[in-house]
């Protein structure tokens, strides 16, 4: 925001912070077109540790309809085929040469709904969190008007720009969710 202050900057980065987290969380639904951000997190059990998948092997999309993980180590094949398996994700994985193939199945109309629903709680949490740095922004604010900082000019501006942030980033998580469900319906 141009003409900022400093309480507007810190929190436009906290707001930002959770569109990002909002906007990875929505990535990792399944949407039936195949998105390496599915995969991304799982954790693997390897070298006697937990680690996430993209930190042990690469993910690819050969085409619209499956994703390719190749490890760099081929002896976490199998570990990464389990992990998958287990994340209950509704993606089958088995192993093809050196790298676990991941056929996208189709999604039914109900299992739509229910992702939809996901991305609804998502974005609601989204919205909790801009909420939440807006009321630390206010608190901030009024700490300190009470101190002597602000006069009431400056606090009434700052309320101004706090809320402008505030509608501005909650319409971003609308726009994310309106994505997110658009992609959902139209398969």
């Amino acid at each position: 925001m141009s003409n900022s202050s400093p309480i507007g900057e810190s929190t436009e980065a906290a707001m930002q912070k959770a569109i990002e987290h909002t906007q990875h969380q929505m990535g990792t639904l399944h949407t039936g077109k195949a998105d390496p951000q599915m995969l991304e997190g799982i954790k693997v059990e390897v070298y006697g540790s937990m680690m996430r998948l993209k930190d042990i092997a690469s993910i690819t999309t050969p085409d619209a309809r499956s994703l390719r993980v190749q490890p760099w180590d081929k002896t976490n094949l199998k570990p990464i085929e389990k992990a998958i398996l287990l994340a209950n994700l509704g993606i089958n994985a088995s192993i093809l040469g050196e790298c676990v193939f991941c056929p996208l199945p189709d999604l039914s109309r109900e299992r739509r709904e229910e992702l939809v629903k996901v991305a609804n709680k998502i974005a609601e949490e989204g919205r909790v969190s801009v909420r939440n740095c807006r009321q630390e922004a206010l608190k901030v604010v009024k700490a300190a008007k009470s101190e002597g900082t602000y006069t009431e000019d400056d606090v009434k501006r700052l309320e101004k720009e706090v809320q402008a942030l505030t509608d501005r980033y909650i319409q971003k998580i609308e726009d994310l969710l309106a994505g997110k469900t658009k992609d959902l319906k139209a398969l």
